[in-house]
């Protein structure tokens, strides 16, 4: 057995009601989605997570370093959001989700949507975004999108899934099929427009599409970190099996 990872945030402000998640994962299409949605929407930082029990990683932008996972909110839109830039380990993944749902608590957030791209088996005609949640949530999409099939995640997503089938926390993800290892600007799009659909922020996509390209370098570094963390630490990379 490994050691507990543990997790801690450090969190300023009155965050809202929901929380919409994007971490690091093969195809990295809801963490290009839930960054696009903080460019776009011009949202603050309130708060980030820090471990120091994982490899780390410090992304800079413009000579300026920052937390690898934060918050960010603003008072013009209804809900906080939690861009996680390191890849968080199957081993690490309850450690994780219990941090953040346990902050969840203390703040009355109410409701956790991740954002995420599968790598599963799928069809040509299967691109659309399709939903997994728990009772509470589905109310929020079943008129909107189609659930997916059957099959299982694994990490982050699974642990707050399961956590929300007993509890009174609605949990949801809204998800798309993704093309690994590189970056899938596509399916980053069709989560940013199925997100717009569920909660009806007109977030217009035509500048993630143009962005593509400084994007694709950005995040095709964090996938070949994955990459090498895998093989360096043996820890376990999750593989998502959910069948369309």
């Amino acid at each position: 057995m490994t050691e507990e990872t543990s997790f801690e945030i450090e969190h300023g402000g009155d965050p809202s009601e929901t929380l919409v998640v994007g971490v690091s994962e093969f195809g990295l299409a809801g963490l290009t989605a839930v960054d696009y949605l903080v460019d776009i929407l011009e949202l603050e930082k309130t708060g980030y997570v820090t471990t120091d029990d994982l490899p780390s990683i410090t992304p800079f932008e413009d000579g300026k370093p920052r937390h690898h996972t934060r918050f960010f909110s603003s008072d013009e839109v209804e809900f906080t959001v939690l861009v996680g830039e390191m890849f968080v380990p199957l081993d690490a993944a309850r450690s994780f989700s219990d941090a953040v749902l346990e902050w969840m608590k203390e703040n009355d957030v109410e409701e956790v949507v991740v954002l995420s791209g599968i790598a599963g088996p799928h069809g040509p005609g299967q691109h659309d975004v399709f939903y997994v949640a728990t009772d509470d949530y589905r109310r929020r999409v079943e008129e909107v999108f189609e659930p997916i099939g059957s099959g299982f995640f694994e990490g982050v997503h699974a642990e707050l899934l399961a956590r929300g089938i007993d509890t009174s926390v609605a949990v949801g993800v809204l998800t798309t099929p993704a093309h690994p290892p590189a970056q899938d600007i596509e399916a980053a799009v069709r989560l940013v427009d199925g997100f717009d659909k569920a909660y009806g922020v007109e977030v217009d996509t035509a500048p993630l599409k143009e962005h593509a390209k400084e994007l694709q370098q950005h995040y095709e570094q964090l996938a070949e970190r994955m990459s090498t963390m895998e093989k360096e630490s043996k820890r376990r990379v999750a593989e998502d099996r959910a069948y369309m």
